[in-house]
């Protein structure tokens, strides 16, 4: 388990939740940052959380770290969504804990028939990421981000996290300081 980190779930007006990452650890930017990032997520390996919504027990396995850092859906992130995605890193546990609207997919992929022998589970997600006013650099507001959480159903019998993908900026408001 990664300590020290600045991370927290709030409530929205709607009722849903959304985690609040603080931290700025990752710019997500360079080659280097992902490698930092990688290495940092290899703390969360064997820890299990649970999605508050369905109970579901989710495992961080030895592969998430370096899927998490290389995918090709990663690497073809550009601007503000490869940096959500770098710092929404640092908020695996709650993302875990808050995720919901699970959706089922069978496997069709043959280098996944094992460790996602019983198909794929999608879970929604939301996350804020602090702005900083550039000129005072007082907290100005919190963009929102929706996501997918990406969890495999292994040979087994496990569930756990593959990835985050499908990382979009929500148009409405953000979130007032």
């Amino acid at each position: 388990m990664i300590k020290n980190r600045n991370v927290s779930i709030i409530t929205d007006e709607n009722n849903n939740q959304i985690v609040i990452i603080n931290d700025k650890k990752f710019k997500g930017l360079s080659k280097d940052d992902w490698q930092q990032i990688e290495k940092y997520l290899k703390g969360y390996i064997s820890d299990c959380y649970e999605i508050t919504e369905t109970n579901d027990v989710v495992y961080i396995g030895k592969e998430f770290p370096s899927e998490y850092a290389g995918s090709k859906s990663r690497i073809a992130l550009k601007g503000a969504r490869k940096k959500a995605k770098a710092s929404a890193s640092q908020g695996i546990p709650e993302l875990i804990k808050i995720a919901k609207n699970p959706r089922w997919e069978e496997n069709k992929e043959q280098k996944h028939n094992k460790d996602a022998k019983y198909g794929w589970y999608r879970y929604d997600i939301r996350f804020g990421l602090p702005v900083y006013d550039d000129k005072t650099g007082n907290l100005d507001r919190y963009n929102i981000f929706t996501a997918i959480l990406l969890i495999k159903h292994s040979e087994d019998g496990n569930k756990y996290l593959h990835d985050i993908t499908t990382i979009k900026k929500e148009t409405s408001s953000p979130l007032e300081s």
